[in-house]
């Protein structure tokens, strides 16, 4: 297919896990917490890797980053509907825990396996993001992570298929789409709305580009019918936590 640029990153950031402390006023539920999701906008060109970009690190590794989630995107286009939406004014850049914010992509449009050049790196699309309840935590709005999933405004992962420096402003430029059938918006149906149709979760699962879990998580359905996977933890967090 012809190269085509169809957007570009208007900031980008970065973050390392930190404790937010009872009496921290970003501990909105009064309880200690550890997170990565506060992040800061630069503007250098900054290293991207297979696993992060420099300076950028999660605080859960079991359900966060690896190589399938590499970076975490998010589209600028949702900020205006969230402000609008929720007690929420003046969204800063990177106000949803992503790493690059960009212009000009949508979950309509971007598919599964998607690959891009961005600045030196070249990055394939894996899965569309599933908000957790530390999205909820952070604005002090209990269902905001319900609200990302069941409105399909959840953003998705790049894998690092070649290491390089990236900054904001580059362009996002479309290099292969081999499954245009598999939008992240179609993706974020099945695993989110269609639960009950085996055959498309079986058909997602065969798609070679997504990301190892999605697959597990989707093979499970055909084999485990009526078994339905148990989210409240992710999107509502642990029952307890150290204070």
């Amino acid at each position: 297919m012809n190269t085509k640029s169809l957007g570009y990153i208007v900031s980008l950031q970065v973050g390392l896990p930190r404790v937010i402390e009872v009496n921290d006023t970003r501990s909105f539920s009064g309880q200690t917490w550890t997170t990565g999701f506060f992040k800061l906008p630069i503007t250098n060109p900054v290293w991207l890797g297979t696993l992060n970009l420099d300076g950028d690190a999660q605080a859960d590794l079991e359900n966060h980053g690896g190589l399938d989630k590499a970076v975490n995107v998010y589209p600028i286009e949702h900020y205006a509907y969230w402000t609008k939406t929720l007690p929420l004014k003046d969204l800063p850049s990177g106000a949803f825990g992503e790493n690059f914010t960009t212009d000009g992509l949508s979950e309509s449009e971007v598919c599964i396996g998607d690959t891009f050049e961005v600045g030196d790196s070249l990055v394939q699309v894996s899965q569309p993001r599933q908000p957790c309840w530390k999205l909820a935590r952070r604005w002090g709005v209990k269902d905001l992570a319900i609200q990302f999933q069941e409105t399909g405004r959840t953003g998705w992962y790049f894998r690092v298929l070649r290491e390089g420096f990236v900054k904001a402003k580059d362009k996002l430029v479309l290099l292969d789409r081999p499954y245009p059938q598999w939008t992240i918006a179609t993706a974020n149906l099945i695993m989110h709305h269609h639960k009950k149709d085996i055959d498309a979760a079986r058909e997602l699962a065969n798609c070679p580009t997504l990301s190892s879990r999605w697959r597990v998580k989707l093979s499970r359905r055909s084999t485990e019918i009526g078994m339905e996977e148990n989210n409240s933890v992710r999107l509502y967090g642990p029952t307890a936590e150290p204070t």
